[in-house]
């Protein structure tokens, strides 16, 4: 048996001329494993470029928009059936303030074409149930993301729309600490994807947009006005709609785009979210389930400036009215547009536990209670607005307090769950 020495270095002739015998196959053996996976890396190039393909096919084939039919249905609902009237693109047109807003324009003779994602942030049959009572009053839904540039490019190519009413958003304050990803998709994403279609529509439209009391954050002086400080965000949620109100004055500043930014005080009401707190206490008082109430330090009871959602309507459309027109074309601006931010509340803040009282008064049946010290989740301890901006630019006067309010939710609440011996269906 030849050693290992002779083995990597023979020393005979006869075992060289085997050696490089053996050599020349392993090398024959090499060349041909490598073409052979030459062979295997293009089969798999080729069959990804055909996956991609197919799913970039699929992906247009499955699409919820475009097409002649689509296209028709935009046009008729955009049409405008008043004098004077506008065309209106409302966004989370499935949403809760989007539904009543869509609904008071159409009421009026507007144009109206509304866009929702249908996300599940909260069980999406609720905003089945809110698009099937748009439909019934010829308003056109479209299912897409504010985020898809091509199809907001092609609807302001059908239609010239006046105004555009942006609601769409990730909302919640405690959401944000499980899915901070999709208040960045929505709320900054979105609303630059939105604008950057905006601005470049000819005409611009003007834009009258959804940002919150969460603004106001860590900011003691009450009421909250519009002048206030809003740097102190308490959340992630505010802090996005902080960097909206930065965002949009951008557009305004370099696009000429009118914007008008709404900040939301605490809107409940019939159709309204199931995460919203008076929601979720109506569920499970009936259900026989207690509920948590959350305190402040030293057990101060959390307040809320509630505002019914008709009212929240009448701003919503009266800040359509006055909005004054975009002064851009094209991307191009040819000077000021009008840049404004209202708080829309009620100027009359209730404590929630105050709140509880009043929905067991109307739905007859005593809350099992959990008081907890509130968790540093980004929820304040009070809301509170201001709205003598709002009242002077076009007569915003809310005229719903909140016995008057929750009686009208819980009417509506009992009529589309029903509610049997107890129990919630």
């Amino acid at each position: 048996m030849p050693s290992l020495e002779e083995e990597l270095f023979p020393s005979t002739p006869g075992k060289f001329k085997d050696r490089n015998r053996h050599f020349h196959r392993c090398f024959a053996s090499t060349s041909t494993m490598f073409l052979w996976a030459l062979f295997l890396i293009a089969i798999t190039a080729s069959y990804l470029c055909f996956q991609s393909f197919m799913d970039t096919g699929n992906r247009y084939f499955s699409a919820t928009w475009g097409g002649h039919h689509w296209e028709k249905q935009v046009r008729t609902s955009a049409q405008i059936h008043r004098s004077s009237g506008m065309s209106v693109l409302v966004t989370g047109a499935a949403g809760f303030v989007g539904s009543h807003v869509s609904l008071a324009l159409k009421k009026r003779g507007d144009g109206v074409v509304g866009l929702d994602n249908f996300n599940n942030y909260y069980d999406p049959t609720l905003k089945k149930a809110r698009k099937n009572l748009l439909n019934d009053h010829n308003i056109f839904i479209i299912e897409g993301d504010i985020n898809d540039m091509r199809m907001l490019t092609k609807l302001f190519e059908i239609v010239r729309f006046t105004h555009v009413m942006h609601l769409a958003a990730q909302a919640g304050v405690r959401y944000a600490m499980e899915n901070p990803g999709s208040y960045v998709h929505s709320n900054i994403a979105g609303l630059v994807t939105l604008l950057e279609a905006c601005k470049n529509a000819n005409p611009q439209p003007a834009v009258v947009w959804a940002s919150s009391s969460s603004v106001y954050g860590l900011n003691e002086k009450v009421p909250f006005s519009e002048s206030d400080r809003t740097d102190q965000p308490a959340s992630l949620y505010a802090a996005t709609k902080k960097a909206g109100e930065e965002i949009t004055h951008t557009y305004n500043h370099i696009y000429g785009l009118s914007i008008t930014g709404l900040r939301f005080f605490t809107v409940y009401g019939p159709w309204g979210r199931p995460d919203m707190a008076y929601f979720s206490f109506t569920r499970n008082i009936l259900q026989g389930k207690p509920i948590t109430v959350y305190r402040g330090k030293n057990r101060v009871d959390l307040a809320r400036d509630f505002t019914y959602i008709d009212d929240v309507v009448k701003g919503c459309i009266g800040s359509l009215d006055t909005s004054g027109k975009s002064t851009g074309s094209g991307g191009k601006k040819r000077g000021p547009a009008p840049y404004r931010i209202f708080n829309l509340g009620n100027t009359s803040p209730v404590t929630v536990s105050m709140m509880v009282g009043i929905l067991e008064k109307h739905l007859k049946v005593k809350a099992k209670k959990n008081f907890v010290e509130m968790p540093g989740n980004g929820d304040v301890p009070f809301t509170h607005a201001n709205i003598s901006s709002a009242r002077k630019e076009f007569g915003y006067k809310p005229t719903t307090d909140l016995q008057t309010g929750l009686k009208k939710f819980v009417r509506w609440y009992l009529s589309y769950y029903g509610y049997n011996q107890g129990k919630s269906v």
